[in-house]
């Protein structure tokens, strides 16, 4: 509409009126475009993670597996099937550290923590892996030195606090032969890699892991467990640290950068169950 000259000449009321009607016959302002909300801030995290290589470091575990000299074997039975119960059920009867397992310091320490009580944020840390395959090769009985932790350190960094510090020795490969994983000689004697107590002192005391791993049964050296000395397993939980044995494919992990993920059943007052463990690659 064209009120322009005819507002010439009006009084103040007159002029504000046609303004009012001038307003009213123009389109109205879109309104203004709002943002969709963002989804929180772990969530994309979470799909950043999903893009990345996930490596299984668990044995699925059955009877017959590898296990530790004094426990039984496992014992397994179907109690409901398809047919004709129209679900499966299974009934598991084996020792609490089983397969690829968890072991809480209360195993060897009455009083410190128990399965149950070790906290969830422990289940996610950086994985550091300390590659002493080479030398297992050739001597079973070798143990991880604070000399592998610092030429680790010396090409990674300083091992980050609550980290999950793992032997990487390829006993993996010998299983599920248990007579290949104990490596008994003529006398009856195991060698298999360890962990030696000085190494864990350094990194317990030094830079404040949360927990260790190893793909062998035992944290101790074949010739310690054939005498029935657990000496690192004895000091690492009484630290009130728990550690996973029997991990697998540690080989497929870089030294440094990828984290793992450790979970395990919740036993009330448990010392030890199988666990599911697993790294996501960097």
């Amino acid at each position: 509409m064209a009120f322009g000259p005819a507002v010439k000449g009006l009084g103040l009321v007159q002029a504000a009126a046609c303004a009012a009607l001038l307003a009213a016959s123009l389109p109205a302002a879109p309104a203004p475009k709002t943002e969709p909300k963002k989804a929180p801030g772990l969530w994309d995290i979470q799909k950043t993670l999903a893009g990345k290589t996930f490596v299984d470091l668990t044995h699925a575990f059955r009877p017959g597996i590898p296990k530790w000299k004094g426990y039984p074997d496992e014992d397994r039975k179907i109690i409901y099937n398809y047919d004709p119960d129209g679900f499966r059920a299974e009934r598991f009867t084996f020792a609490g550290p089983w397969g690829t397992h968890a072991d809480a310091p209360a195993q060897f320490h009455k009083g410190l923590k128990t399965l149950d009580e070790i906290p969830v944020n422990d289940m996610l840390a950086p994985i550091a892996v300390i590659d002493i395959s080479n030398r297992a090769e050739g001597d079973p009985d070798t143990l991880v030195g604070v000399a592998d932790i610092q030429a680790w350190e010396s090409r990674n960094g300083k091992i980050p606090k609550g980290a999950f510090v793992t032997a990487r020795t390829d006993w993996y490969k010998r299983w599920p032969d248990q007579a290949l994983m104990q490596n008994r000689d003529e006398k009856g004697r195991m060698h298999s890699p360890g962990w030696s107590v000085d190494a864990l002192k350094f990194l317990v005391e030094e830079r404040n892991i949360g927990a260790i791993g190893h793909e062998t049964i035992d944290t101790d050296a074949g010739f310690n467990v054939s005498v029935d000395r657990y000496p690192t397993q004895t000091y690492i939980h009484g630290e009130n640290r728990f550690q996973i044995a029997m991990l697998a494919r540690l080989d497929q992990l870089p030294e440094a950068g990828a984290i793992a993920v450790i979970a395990f059943p919740k036993p009330e007052k448990g010392a030890g169950f199988p666990a599911r463990v697993f790294a996501i690659l960097p």
